[in-house]
């Protein structure tokens, strides 16, 4: 059962001064009167239920459930917004062209102001602890102060992410703290790093308490390796208001913040606290199943309860019709971004992630409430991670699925261990992480060639980087996680481009994709709803026979069309516009204190 905030009495005025009436659907207990801070975080259960009241911005209608995740990572050289070519808000804010005036996004109740309003609720839950609840390692109220010292870190990191510097607000507004102007990132990202240690000695580890037994609470293992990933984001590259650049700040060194992220995610492993699950389809059909036990490969997961949450209605692959047998959440759910449509040519034929990751089909219309898989065209492709298909529960409602967002789960751990060993430590330092990512994703027949030769021909340290650049592909298109490494790479425009070329060579079949067929053939298995389709494998040529129906697999633009060139706005630097602008609402709501860099 999937667990839902229950907020038990305590979101009221005089706790959460600032908080919005919040829906029936999403909260099991209603609002009730005030109660002092002072009873609230020296009572465990009540102090709970403060801590779940920090997580309720998440699913606000224009916070993450609505604007950021389905919008936040995407273009990237591997994932894009299916109709990045049709001019409009919605694909200014993924083709690195968004205004400050953003129709979707300029509005008192966006991400940006539910993000803040999280961070005001973290800094009431953690003053509170502090003062009343003797929140000690291994206690009970020690893993309340560590949920919500991270909590507070995930705000601020996405408040990084998306919008560069931004006001720092480690404290309750008082009325001398209601206007501050932008903070520098590298000022946040030390205290961020240094509140995760913190965290760290407090939580518990997965299933080590009945209360870190579902990765809808936080764990040790997440915060280690949360604390790692923003490690490398703050030494990595990235646009400052005077160029894109590495922090000047010693303490954000390459040579420190790969170490701590080296260590923290060597002790996630050591720990055995967390582990790949054994088929990356396992991992995924476990996911659209709702499975939150702890332990396994997910380490922390953003909570929707079952009428709140976006996840497959915007990532899933596509249903035509408002209803079918796998869902009833309305028409056209699903297929508004999806990969790149080379990456699929680009993974082995024989790399088990490719298929779940890469889907050339959408579910058509609906005959008997019954739909069937339809074949698409070249160009459009569907995320198979996000599967109505999949899940165990039959969404009904028309707005929200209800799955849980995926924060980070342990291969990007191993990913992290590997890139910083390499540095730090050379690539056979690396290699045996990089062997654990590859041997899940490939059948035991292969791993002799695919795992082993592949890693150990890895000898010199930028080879082992570019295999560590192609994994990260391979392991995470879809999870728009790719953007922030791109930039922290300072690989961003480097491989848009490089996709453009990709794809414009796949749109005429030359070059690396002079093999891949032309024509596809299909015919319906037994269940007569899904297809058993010939010739998406490159070489794929010879016509199966009578039984399969030819349909040409075609690019429906030209190489040169709008929506290759839409992959970033044509005009545009993509390296100059690594992050959103601040919304004219809040710039025109902050008594002059904050403005645009960047050029916006």
């Amino acid at each position: 059962m999937k667990h839902k905030l229950i907020i038990a009495g305590l979101i009221i005025s005089g706790l959460f001064n600032s908080c919005q009436q919040f829906e029936d659907d999403y909260l099991d207990t209603p609002a009730q009167s005030t109660l002092d801070a002072s009873l609230i975080f020296s009572t465990a259960g009540l102090a709970k239920g403060a801590i779940d009241g920090i997580k309720v911005p998440f699913a606000e209608t224009n916070s993450y459930r609505g604007r950021f995740l389905p919008y936040y990572g995407l273009n990237t050289d591997v994932e894009w917004y299916n109709t990045s070519q049709t001019a409009g808000d919605k694909a200014d804010l993924c083709v690195y062209d968004t205004k400050p005036g953003n129709t979707e996004m300029n509005t008192t109740n966006n991400a940006y102001s539910m993000m803040f309003s999280g961070i005001e609720r973290a800094n009431i839950c953690i003053q509170g602890l502090r003062q009343y609840g003797n929140p000690l390692p291994g206690t009970e109220m020690g893993q309340l102060l560590g949920e919500a010292l991270t909590l507070r870190a995930i705000y601020y990191a996405d408040l990084i992410k998306a919008w560069g510097d931004v006001p720092a607000r480690f404290e309750p507004i008082t009325s001398a703290t209601l206007y501050l102007p932008k903070s520098s990132r590298d000022v946040l990202y030390k205290q961020l790093i240094k509140d995760l240690g913190e965290a760290t000695t407090l939580v518990a580890w997965p299933n080590q308490t009945a209360y870190t037994g579902t990765v809808e609470h936080v764990n040790k293992a997440f915060t280690k390796a949360f604390r790692a990933r923003l490690a490398l984001a703050a030494s990595g590259f990235q646009q400052y208001p005077d160029g894109v650049r590495r922090s000047t700040d010693p303490e954000l060194s390459v040579a420190n913040m790969y170490a701590l992220a080296l260590n923290e995610s060597r002790e996630v492993i050591q720990s055995g606290s967390a582990r790949l699950e054994p088929t990356f389809e396992g991992f995924w059909r476990k996911y659209n199943e709702e499975n939150t036990t702890a332990g396994g490969e997910s380490l922390w997961e953003l909570p929707f309860a079952d009428g709140r949450g976006r996840m497959l209605f915007t990532f899933a692959v596509k249903h035509t019709a408002a209803s079918d047998q796998f869902q009833a959440n309305g028409a056209n759910r699903g297929g508004v971004a999806g990969p790149l449509p080379f990456v699929f040519y680009d993974y082995d034929q024989v790399d088990t992630r490719r298929d779940v990751t890469c889907v050339p089909y959408k579910y058509g219309a609906a005959v008997s409430n019954i739909a069937k898989q339809e074949l698409g065209s070249l160009d459009t492709w569907y995320f198979g991670k996000y599967r109505y298909e999949w899940m165990k529960r039959y969404v009904t409602s028309t707005n929200d699925d209800g799955v849980n967002k995926i924060y980070m789960r342990y291969a990007e751990v191993l990913l992290i261990a590997a890139e910083t060993a390499n540095e730090l430590e050379g690539p056979g330092a690396a290699a045996p992480y990089l062997k654990e990512i590859r041997r899940r994703a490939f059948p035991a027949a292969s791993q002799a060639v695919k795992v082993d030769a592949y890693v150990n021909a890895l000898t010199s340290k930028q080879a082992m980087f570019d295999a560590l650049v192609k994994e990260n592909k391979y392991e995470f298109t879809g999870e728009m996680e790719r953007k922030q490494n791109l930039i922290r790479w300072n690989l961003l425009k480097a491989k848009l481009d490089e996709a453009k070329v990709k794809m414009a060579a796949l749109s005429t079949r030359t070059g690396e994709y002079a093999d891949v067929p032309a024509t596809l053939y299909y015919k319906f298995k037994a269940d007569n709803v899904s297809l058993d389709i010939y010739g998406l494998n490159r070489g794929e040529s010879t016509n199966p026979g009578i039984a399969y129906t030819a349909v040409a697999w075609t690019w429906t633009g030209t190489a040169a069309d709008a929506k290759i060139n839409s992959l970033y706005k044509p005009g545009v630097n993509p390296d100059n516009r690594q992050f959103w602008p601040i919304w004219q609402v809040f710039i025109d709501g902050s008594n002059g204190q904050l403005k645009n860099d960047y050029g916006y």
